[in-house]
């Protein structure tokens, strides 16, 4: 339309110079007016979005509240993180991804939300769904429909915009000898996470929301973990993982003591922790406390959901103050948006959260912000700290024991100080 524009008003004055040809002449060039300067184009807005392939996913700047990681100074007691994640997450009925986003945020807390691929895929596609050693359109956990899909995008984009991860558990969620993802090669894990990628970053395509605001991440940048199903499969899905850009793996299980890496990734796995009552340690996840109390009935006894509840949140608790008042191991848990035996484990996690994110010198954070902060920091002081066993705290005290100067961060890595200019 602009060109339609210019176009007449050229036609226009060259009419009314035939017209009057002496006014259309040359003015003399005292005459002659100034011409108004154009003004500056606006700058860009630091907050403006730039959509990515299908507009499925935008690139709209860093992610809000990320605090910059720092290196400990010498003799400086380690925080005590902790990190809550959640396998498959979605938002169904139960709307518990959308609760536990306002518990965190009551909390000062972030979180890592594990996202299942396949939960971005509608029935009506599974087809699409290759997974390895499976028919096309398998899943052990099905597919989404389109409300489904809208509303669990709704709650990865505010929770991203919290500050909070958007991890990945895959797809299909296959377990077992049958296919299951244990019996996976290299180059198979390499497919699941394509097409996981592929799953949030068409998800637009795939459903035809064309009118839904986008994703407010790039994926391929912001994906950088994960938990195998089952916890299965680990040792080629690291290798695939590290040579697809990822930084960490947390599908394993471990004591309560600090993390190391294992084929170039941060081995940010799950740990142990005491059952109250019992004379053995578990997991730190619902499934497994569910399974030491109700076997693998979902919905068990009634009568004993709030004691199952509160042995969770007790045995949880017990593994934080081990670790606070010990070796200040982070704290790895993980769970599902699931409500079994009533709810039971919800209200542990839920107030567990509550006891522990506002404790003094205790960070609740991502796998992210837990990756990063253990980037910065100097890998002889890390080593010293791996040394110390589950609820040891430094016989001589933290400052004693971490007073060696660290040696300069690498260039580069997160915390490192800022190259100052040369003097001259």
């Amino acid at each position: 339309m602009a060109a339609t524009r210019r176009i007449t008003a050229g036609v226009t004055v060259a009419a009314a110079c035939a017209v009057a040809l002496a006014g259309c002449g040359e003015q003399p060039r005292e005459e002659r007016p100034v011409p108004p300067k154009k003004a500056a184009p606006a700058p860009a807005p630091k907050n403006a979005v730039r959509l990515i392939g299908d507009g499925s996913t935008a690139f709209t700047g860093s992610q809000p509240r990320l605090a910059r990681p720092e290196r400990l100074r010498p003799g400086q007691k380690p925080p005590q993180f902790v990190v809550f994640s959640w396998d498959g997450a979605g938002e169904d009925s139960q709307k518990l991804f959308s609760h536990f986003r306002k518990v965190a945020k009551a909390n000062k807390a972030t979180m890592t939300y594990f996202l299942s691929g396949v939960y971005m895929l509608p029935e009506e596609e599974r087809n699409l769904y290759h997974a390895p050693q499976h028919s096309s359109g398998r899943s052990d956990i099905g597919f989404n429909d389109r409300t489904g899909i809208a509303n669990t995008v709704a709650q990865l984009r505010g929770a991203w915009l919290e500050g909070n991860e958007i991890g990945t558990h895959f797809n299909g969620h296959f377990c077992g000898k049958d296919g299951g993802v244990g019996q996976w090669s290299v180059d198979e894990w390499k497919s699941e996470i394509r097409q996981a990628k592929s799953f949030v970053k068409a998800w637009k395509s795939h459903t035809g929301l064309k009118g839904e605001a986008p994703l407010p991440f790039d994926y391929e940048k912001e994906l950088i973990g994960g938990r195998t199903p089952c916890l299965e499969g680990q040792k080629n899905f690291i290798e695939a993982g590290r040579d697809m850009g990822f930084r960490y793996d947390t599908s394993g299980v471990n004591d309560q003591v600090w993390p190391k890496k294992k084929q170039g990734l941060w081995d940010l796995s799950m740990q142990l922790v005491p059952v109250p009552g019992r004379s053995f340690e578990t997991l730190t996840m619902d499934y497994n406390f569910m399974v030491n109390q109700s076997g693998t009935a979902t919905q068990g006894d009634p009568d004993k959901h709030a004691y199952w509840g509160d042995q969770m949140r007790d045995g949880l608790l017990q593994g934080f103050e081990r670790a606070y008042r010990g070796n200040r191991a982070p704290l790895v848990i993980g769970n599902h948006f699931e409500s079994w035996n009533g709810g039971a484990y919800m209200r542990a996690v839920e107030q567990t959260i509550e006891r522990v994110c506002t404790r003094s010198e205790v960070r609740c954070v991502s796998f992210r912000q837990l990756a990063d902060w253990l980037d910065a920091q100097d890998p002889k002081l890390l080593a010293r700290l791996s040394g110390l066993g589950v609820g040891k705290a430094p016989k001589e005290g933290w400052a004693s024991f971490l007073s060696a100067r660290p040696a300069p961060a690498p260039k580069g890595v997160p915390g490192a100080p800022a190259v100052k200019p040369a003097e001259r």
